[in-house]
């Protein structure tokens, strides 16, 4: 098996106490996982059991206390902060719950804003394609304002796949879209694993999670379970078999 895009061991992250004689709080506690390029793998636990930070810190976008976090071969905590910027940018999409489209530019502009920040060339066939595969080609002159909330989810992942990254985080991409609209936005996702792209997503929703080839279930900011082709039952089974033991 080919080295994994994703790989830590032994993580640990700690954040500042609430006051000056607080003492720090222990938020990921010894996070040991890889993930396979092809796989999907959905985070799920109670709420404060770490889920985002650890997709923040997997992701680079957060720093770590101790142990180590490899993405596509590259130590992250050895790198500066250009060279992790560059990482990310050749590397990682990230599709937020907040969709975080700038609202004067339209659906293709946001489509290829990444580009543009990074001085890349923006390759107009990815983001045709991109518009096609999350059907909103007839809606590429429209702003965020002109559009629904499902349709500016779809922009934000089309953002994502115009880059065709290794690697997609998903922090609660469905969490505030209907139930047929969050299907479609998950539907795109896992089909992006085809490609041999890889999707870490945290989310609460049990049909969500259960589309994953691996769910591992969070307790206390550390790995309490782990599923494989789960169902969704299983999923729930297993975060309320973390939450009565928390």
């Amino acid at each position: 098996m080919s080295e994994p895009l994703i790989q830590t061991v032994n993580l640990h992250k700690t954040f500042p106490g609430t006051g000056r004689k607080e003492p720090p709080v222990s938020v990921l506690r010894g996070i040991t996982l890889t993930v396979h390029r092809g796989e999907m793998v959905s985070i799920v636990g109670p709420s404060g059991s770490g889920k985002s930070t650890l997709l923040y810190c997997l992701s680079g976008l957060e720093s770590y206390d101790s142990g180590s976090v490899r993405l596509a071969g590259h130590e992250l905590a050895a790198l500066r902060r250009g060279a992790l910027a560059s990482l990310r940018r050749r590397h990682i999409g990230f599709v937020f719950q907040s969709f975080n489209l700038i609202p004067s530019l339209t659906a293709r502009e946001n489509i290829a804003l990444p580009a543009r920040l990074a001085r890349q060339r923006v390759d107009r066939k990815n983001v045709d394609r991109a518009l096609l595969e999350v059907g909103l080609s007839d809606r590429e002159r429209h702003r965020p304002g002109q559009l629904s909330g499902g349709q500016q989810q779809r922009v934000a992942i089309a953002r994502v796949l115009a880059l065709r990254p290794d690697i997609v985080f998903a922090d609660e991409p469905t969490g505030s879209l209907d139930s047929a609209t969050g299907a479609d936005i998950l539907r795109l996702l896992r089909a992006s694993t085809g490609e041999g792209r890889s999707v870490v997503m945290v989310t609460h929703d049990l049909e969500a999670a259960a589309l994953a080839d691996r769910v591992l279930v969070l307790r206390d900011g550390a790995i309490h379970d782990e599923l494989r082709r789960a169902t969704p039952e299983q999923v729930l089974e297993a975060i309320t078999v973390a939450r009565a033991t928390a």
